[in-house]
């Protein structure tokens, strides 16, 4: 009965009773034309034909179904029949074809909303859980990568431990596949994620924590910082292009997402500031965003375009200045590691916080090395094996993926399915840090005794998948 009574409020809603009114007319639209037709044949000849009409017949009779089957001519029946089974047959089958066709293009076409998924408690009509698929590309020396974000993921604690997020991750990797996604990523709490196939590879935020007295003062005062504006667009969009050429993997930015950043974050998880550092007569030196949302007290930086050391001074002195007058203990540093901005707080005493980590799943590894062809051949014509004719067998356990060389081009990537012992063996989880360049073979070998190299494999390996430095920042 409480559910029951759930229903019956939940239809009462406002917007549940103006959904079932509408449906209520759309009935009565589709069932008129057959209520006028039966009213009609109950009707004699003069009051069919009558000005205005009426729905109901003012004397109902059977006559003209008498009529029909007892007048003495009955030869145009059947062929009255074959007219009506044509007609028929006919609507029945064109509405089969453009419902099929309906029906591919719901299946097959992105429309707005395939992404986003739900699951609604139909007792109240809450929504007891959910997930969604942000499209990304990503570039990984060169080759763009189209992948798909799992995000806003999160369940009612009273809907939790019933299996909803694995049905719609279900769901989601089936998205991943008709987009085309090769890649799959989330920021994710730790350790929960690993069971739909994620796993640790690439760094993301932790980075350097400054104290304030350790900030020297800029050499003179040739620098001056200020808010951009969206004028600023195109040298925004050329300091960051100039900046991801020093990551082997980063997240690309088009215009679109760039006019987003600048105008539509705000209150959002994103929202922040980007500033612009100025040199002498106005020269843009670089940028950087400041983060307004994070975890702890500091003052965050984001994200950071390439750097000269006396601009990196004045930047550290900037942020000291804003720290001190948004009374902030410290400068949080969430950069890439290699750049000049995190170089130089580390030379100053910056205390390093450790990184987590993007989760990331790949849906068909064997699509993946494929579409990264061009980053293997490169890899080898500049490595000992340039000009390598060879197979390299990359077993997975479960299954084997060949990679063909010839004269240092990759011509072949294909499953092999399970084919036993091979030369090079790896869990399958933990072949994407080290496809990715966020591991190497030395570091997995030490935490994974099940990862395997022959030793005559161990280089050709080495040369195929190094170490890369690479940072993703974010598109929303």
């Amino acid at each position: 009965m409480t559910a029951y009574m759930h229903t019956i409020r939940r239809n009462l809603q406002p917007a549940a009773l103006v959904t079932n009114i509408l449906l209520i007319l759309m009935c009565v639209v589709c069932l008129f034309p057959v209520l006028w037709s039966v009213s009609s044949s109950l009707k004699e000849g003069v009051e069919i034909y009558r000005i205005p009409a009426t729905l109901l017949p003012e004397h109902p009779s059977l006559a003209n179904y008498a009529w029909m089957f007892t007048r003495a001519d009955m030869s145009r029946l059947p062929l009255n029949l074959w007219n009506s089974l044509k007609v028929t047959m006919g609507a029945v089958i064109i509405q089969c074809i453009t419902a099929t066709m309906a029906g591919f293009a719901f299946g097959r076409l992105d429309f707005r909303g395939r992404d986003l998924i739900f699951v609604e408690d139909e007792a109240t009509g809450q929504v007891a859980s959910s997930l969604c698929l942000i499209p990304w590309t990503w570039r990984y020396e060169g080759v763009d990568v189209p992948t798909g974000e799992m995000g806003i993921v999160g369940t009612l604690e009273s809907h939790r431990n019933r299996g909803l997020i694995r049905a719609q991750v279900d769901y989601f990797k089936r998205r991943l596949r008709e987009r085309g996604c090769l890649l799959s990523h989330i920021q994710g709490i730790p350790y929960y994620y690993r069971q739909f196939g994620y796993e640790y590879a690439l760094p993301l935020e932790g980075g350097l924590r400054m104290e304030l007295r350790h900030v020297l003062a800029p050499p003179d005062g040739s620098f001056t910082f200020r808010l951009a504006e969206i004028g600023d667009l195109p040298v925004l969009m050329r300091l960051h292009d100039e900046a991801a050429q020093d990551l082997a993997i980063h997240a690309v930015r088009d215009e679109a997402i760039w006019r987003y950043l600048l105008t539509h974050t705000e209150g959002t998880g994103t929202e922040g500031e980007h500033r612009l550092i100025e040199g002498a007569g106005g020269r843009i030196a670089g940028y950087m965003f400041l983060l307004k949302h994070h975890f702890g007290e500091e003052l965050v930086v984001s994200e950071v375009s390439r750097l000269g050391f006396e601009a990196a001074l004045a930047v550290l002195h900037h942020l000291k200045t804003l720290a001190v007058e948004r009374d902030k203990p410290g400068i949080r540093l969430n950069l890439p590691a290699h750049c000049t901005l995190m170089r130089l707080a580390r030379s100053l005493g910056a205390h390093d916080l450790g990184t987590y980590a993007w989760q990331i799943h790949v849906p068909d590894v064997t699509a993946l090395l494929r579409a990264l062809r061009p980053v293997f051949e490169r890899r080898i014509a500049g490595s000992p094996f340039a000009g390598l004719t060879r197979d390299v067998r990359l077993s997975f356990y479960q299954e084997t993926v060949l990679l063909r060389f010839v004269g240092g081009s990759l011509t072949e990537v294909t499953n092999l399915g399970f084919t036993g012992d091979e030369g090079i063996r790896f869990p399958p989880l933990q072949f994407i840090p080290l496809l990715l360049g966020y591991r190497t073979v030395e570091e997995l070998r030490a935490v994974y005794p099940d990862v395997s190299i022959a030793p005559n494999s161990r280089l050709p390996v080495d040369a195929l998948f190094p170490k890369v430095a690479s940072f993703i920042y974010t598109i929303y």
